[in-house]
């Protein structure tokens, strides 16, 4: 049996391997909606469009024909980065572990999140950033959610959770921050 999922047993509106795009430049990534939107009759999932606490659009998600791609503004002092790749998985702990047999580093080790879906971050050895999240039955992802901006934001004053502060660690540029 394969370890990723696909086909019924994915959530509805999203591949096995779906891209994630952080964009730096004109119009930042809500330039970037619109221009999907606009020469490929892109259409965005409000449910899981985030603005981060500074401003920023942390996440958000637009259809493609059978394809989700999501897209973030890149934060200031982020490195520019390859690819980001996310992979719905039967067990994030086997993918995990094949990663890092394969000589994968861990960025964010398997963990509760969003939806009921656990999730787990990797950077392969050409330095691309995977997630893989693991979703399975009472799990909900953003495409299940009401067509609405969501009401949660992160608090400013708050520290990072350890979901936000592995990934801002792993797209710092070196000296950076």
């Amino acid at each position: 049996m394969t370890p990723v999922l696909e086909g019924a047993d994915l959530p509805p509106g999203y591949g096995t391997v779906n891209p994630f795009v952080a964009v730096r430049g004109p119009g930042g990534a809500p330039g970037f909606l619109r221009f999907v939107a606009h020469v490929l009759d892109g259409r965005e999932t409000r449910a899981a469009h985030t603005v981060d606490a500074d401003d920023l659009l942390i996440h958000a998600e637009i259809r493609v024909g059978g394809s989700t791609i999501m897209v973030c503004d890149a934060k200031p002092h982020w490195v520019a980065t390859p690819a980001l790749l996310q992979v719905y998985v039967r067990d994030v702990d086997d993918v995990v572990g094949r990663a890092r047999e394969a000589g994968a580093e861990v960025v964010t080790e398997p963990t509760p999140f969003h939806g009921g879906q656990r999730l787990a971050r990797l950077r392969d050895p050409w330095g691309d950033l995977w997630w893989l999240y693991e979703y399975g039955p009472g799990s909900t992802a953003p495409s299940e959610g009401p067509d609405e901006l969501p009401a949660w934001r992160p608090d400013p004053s708050a520290p990072p959770s350890y979901v936000h502060r592995t990934i801002d660690e792993a797209l710092t540029a070196p000296g950076a921050g």
